[in-house]
C-alpha cells in the first residue's frame, strides 16, 4: 500500500482518481492536485472514497517539492499538460520519488513530440534510484506495450508497424477536441511524419490517408500523422523497417479546423490584441467546450490498435491488436468519455506496475522497454480488455 499524488484535474485526471480509487489495496491514500483546487474538489466529490485535494502550479518547481514532502507520495502521476512535464521531473528528483506520464514533453514556443529533453534524466533518475515512466496513456502508451507483447509472443522480428486510431463517437458539438483543445490542435496541424528504412520522412499536415476497417466501428479514413510512440518505438523495437500512426477525424472536425486555420486562431505565437500580448489557441481554448463536459451524452466507440507484420521462424505473420472502448459504458463507471478513460486507465495500471514492483528499475523507460505481460493482465481487469487476431 502506498501514497499516490495525481497531478491534473482534467478529464484524464477525473478517471485516473475514480481508479486509483478503485484500488485500495494499491494505493492506500490518494491525493488530487490542481492549479485550481475547486476541479479536484469536484472530481473528489463524485467517490465514495475520501480523497485529499491541493492547488499547486505545476510549473512551480518549488510549490511542487513542498507538495510532494507534504503528501509523500510513492509515484506522482502527472496528468497535467506535457509543457509541465520536466518541471514535475525537477521536483520528483528534488525529493527522490518515482514519475509517470501520458505524454511527452511539448515546449510551449513549438508544436513539437521529441523525447530528447525527458531521455536527458536517464542518468539522473538511475543515480537518484528512481524510476520514470514516459507516456503510460493509449497512445503513447498501451500501443506501445501492444507492440512489445507481440514482439515477444508472435514475432522474432517485427518489421511493418501501423497503429490505428479511431474515435467514432458523437458528442453532439459543432466543434470540440476530445482532450485539451490547444495540445489537440497542436498535434493535428504539424505536418506529418514517420519512419521508413532508417530514416524520418515527411509529409504535408494531414496530406496522406487510408480507409481502415476498425473492429467495433467499421470503415473510416484515417490520416497519417506523427505521434511520440514512434521515436521510441524506432529505437526500441529492433528489426522494424517501418512505423507510422493514423488517426480518424470526421468532415465536419477537419472543415472547422481548415476554417481556425486560415484566420490564424490556431497560431501558438504571441499577437497584440487591444494592447494586450494574447496566444490565439490559447485564446481558443477558452472559447471551445472542455473536454470533460462532453461525456454526458457521448455516444459510440473508440477502437485503437496495432497492425503488425513480420517473421516467426521463418514465417511472415501479420496480427492486429487492438481495443473497443464505449463512451456511454465509460460515463457511467465514472462520469467520463472514452478518450479520457483510455488514457487514464492505463496510467492507473503503470503506477501499480511500479508501486508493487512489477515494474521497478532506476531510470527512465518507455512503455515497451518494460514486461508488457503484467501490465496487459492488470489492463484488462481495470476496464479495457484487449484482443489478437492473425490477419
Amino acid at each position: 500500500m502506498s501514497n499516490v499524488l495525481i497531478v491534473g484535474a482534467g478529464g484524464v485526471g477525473q478517471v485516473v482518481a475514480h481508479k486509483c480509487a478503485q484500488l485500495p489495496q494499491v494505493f492506500s491514500d490518494i491525493t488530487l492536485a490542481s492549479r485550481t483546487e475547486e476541479k479536484c474538489r469536484r472530481i473528489a466529490a463524485q467517490i465514495e472514497r475520501p480523497i485529499r485535494t491541493a492547488q499547486v502550479d505545476a510549473d512551480n518547481v518549488p510549490q511542487m517539492i513542498a507538495l510532494i514532502e507534504r503528501v509523500k507520495p510513492k509515484v506522482v502521476i502527472n496528468v497535467a499538460l506535457p509543457y509541465q512535464d520536466l518541471h514535475i521531473m525537477d521536483a520528483c528528483l528534488a525529493t527522490g520519488v518515482d514519475y509517470l506520464d501520458t505524454a511527452n514533453y511539448e515546449p510551449l514556443d513549438e508544436a513539437k513530440f521529441e523525447y530528447k529533453w525527458q531521455w536527458a534524466y536517464q542518468e539522473r533518475f538511475k543515480q537518484k534510484g528512481i524510476m520514470a515512466l514516459l507516456g503510460s496513456g493509449f497512445d503513447p502508451g498501451v500501443t506501445n506495450v501492444y507492440t512489445a507483447h507481440l514482439h515477444k509472443h508472435e514475432f522474432d522480428e517485427i518489421e511493418w508497424l501501423d497503429i490505428v486510431d479511431a474515435n467514432a463517437g458523437s458528442h453532439g458539438q459543432p466543434f470540440a477536441t476530445n482532450f485539451n483543445p490547444e495540445i489537440n490542435i497542436r498535434e493535428i496541424t504539424q505536418r506529418g511524419r514517420y519512419w521508413e528504412d532508417g530514416a524520418w520522412k515527411e509529409t504535408d499536415p494531414l496530406s496522406v490517408s487510408r480507409m481502415f476497417d476498425y473492429p467495433g466501428v467499421g470503415e473510416r479514413k484515417s490520416y497519417l500523422l506523427y505521434h511520440e510512440e514512434l521515436e521510441s518505438l524506432a529505437q526500441n523495437i529492433k528489426g522494424l523497417r517501418r512505423i507510422r500512426f493514423w488517426m480518424t477525424f470526421g468532415e465536419s472536425y477537419l472543415k472547422h479546423l481548415e476554417v481556425l486555420q486560415n484566420v490564424g486562431m490556431t497560431r501558438i505565437d504571441e499577437v497584440e490584441f487591444e494592447g494586450k500580448k494574447i496566444v490565439p489557441i490559447k485564446f481558443l481554448r477558452a472559447l471551445l467546450p472542455d473536454p470533460a463536459s462532453l461525456a454526458a451524452g457521448y455516444t459510440g466507440k473508440t477502437s485503437i490498435g496495432c497492425l503488425c507484420e513480420g517473421v516467426k521462424d521463418g514465417v511472415r505473420r501479420r496480427y492486429f491488436i487492438y481495443n473497443v472502448c464505449d463512451h456511454a459504458e465509460t460515463y457511467r463507471e465514472v462520469r467520463a468519455q472514452a478518450v479520457s478513460y483510455t488514457t487514464g486507465v492505463p496510467a492507473v495500471t503503470g503506477a501499480a506496475m511500479m508501486v508493487t514492483g512489477a515494474w521497478k528499475r532506476a531510470g527512465v523507460f518507455n512503455m515497451e522497454q518494460l514486461d508488457p505481460d503484467p501490465f496487459l493482465a492488470d489492463l484488462a481487469r481495470r476496464g479495457l480488455p484487449w484482443h489478437v487476431e492473425e490477419r
